[in-house]
């Protein structure tokens, strides 16, 4: 990568180290930040560092750097390859040093204060075939714990949950007899959600079988082979299990069911806002990159279906004759 060659032939100047030795040892002492989160500050400022000594003439201060060239950086990461979001977050780092260096009295100025990152096209989300979706969740369970999976993975694709809603349900917030659960989303917003037929019987099957693995006093929904709560990488870990087990030619996980869940409802039914409901988006925006799938749907049902649109099966019927 040319970031790491960089930081190999240019030897940066103690005055630009230091100051972001300090701002470190700044985050993990004062903010508490997490060793994670301060790794990853290291990574993107000792980037800007190597890139600065390379400059010519060098840039040996941190006041040196101006607007300009901060937007020369950018770019530079961008030809780089990376992607709108990791250059964000290498100028939120810039930024948040720059906030630093000017408590300490070592810049003036935060010059990446009004810079914003290119935007990256935004991926739309795979939806499984609803056909194998199907042949998937009708596979019979073998053991208690494929019980279990079966259960969380028909309320995933029944309900839509995220994740960590699933993953933080208790057993208090299921309710079979009307065929709902309550979660708890993003912002600790709760949402009531149905629970379809297939999903219900997969759950009383679970619950029967519960009692046998979970520790006393657990309140989880879903819990281990050890009775303590489910964690997100054992559902991973498990979904991905069961769609190899089954032939699956998708890599199953969690957001594709909820994907899924969402680009079959609007197929379906047409009702953006419903879906934004049962989601728990808080912005629509959120939920319409669905009609980008759904509209797909249409365009292929367009295309094999309207008079103008379709091939002709005969050579002549579109009424071009020789004469």
């Amino acid at each position: 990568m040319t970031g790491h060659r960089r930081s190999q032939q240019y030897d940066a100047p103690s005055s630009l180290q230091e100051p972001v030795s300090a701002f470190l040892h700044y985050l993990a002492s004062e903010r508490r930040h997490s060793a994670h989160t301060g790794a990853a500050y290291g990574r993107d400022l000792g980037r800007l560092v190597a890139w600065a000594a390379s400059q010519t003439p060098a840039i040996e201060h941190w006041h040196q750097i101006t607007v300009a060239d901060v937007r020369r950086y950018a770019a530079t990461l961008n030809r780089e390859g990376l992607s709108g979001g990791s250059i964000a977050r290498a100028l939120s780092a810039i930024r948040r040093l720059y906030d630093y260096l000017i408590r300490e009295h070592l810049a003036s100025s935060n010059p990446a204060l009004d810079i914003r990152a290119p935007k990256t096209g935004r991926k739309l989300p795979v939806a499984a075939d609803a056909d194998q979706l199907m042949q998937l969740l009708d596979t019979e369970p073998e053991d208690p714990l494929e019980v279990r999976d079966l259960a969380m993975f028909e309320l995933f694709y029944s309900s839509g949950l995220r994740l960590a809603e699933l993953t933080g349900l208790d057993l208090n917030r299921l309710d079979l007899p009307n065929s709902e659960v309550r979660v708890l989303g993003k912002g600790s917003r709760e949402r009531i959600l149905p629970v379809g037929r297939k999903a219900c019987e997969a759950l009383r099957q679970w619950l029967a079988l519960r009692p046998e693995l979970a520790a006393s006093g657990e309140t989880a929904l879903f819990v281990s082979q050890r009775g303590k709560r489910l964690g997100p990488r054992s559902v991973q870990a498990r979904l991905d299990r069961w769609g190899r087990r089954c032939g699956a030619d998708q890599n199953l996980h969690p957001h594709l069911l909820r994907h899924s869940f969402a680009s079959h409802l609007l197929e379906s039914s047409g009702d953006l806002r419903a879906v934004q409901e049962l989601l728990g988006h808080a912005d629509i925006a959120t939920t319409q990159v669905y009609t980008h799938l759904d509209f797909q749907h249409l365009a292929r049902v367009y295309d094999e279906a309207h008079p103008r649109a379709k091939r002709r099966s005969t050579p002549g019927s579109d009424g071009s004759g020789s004469g």
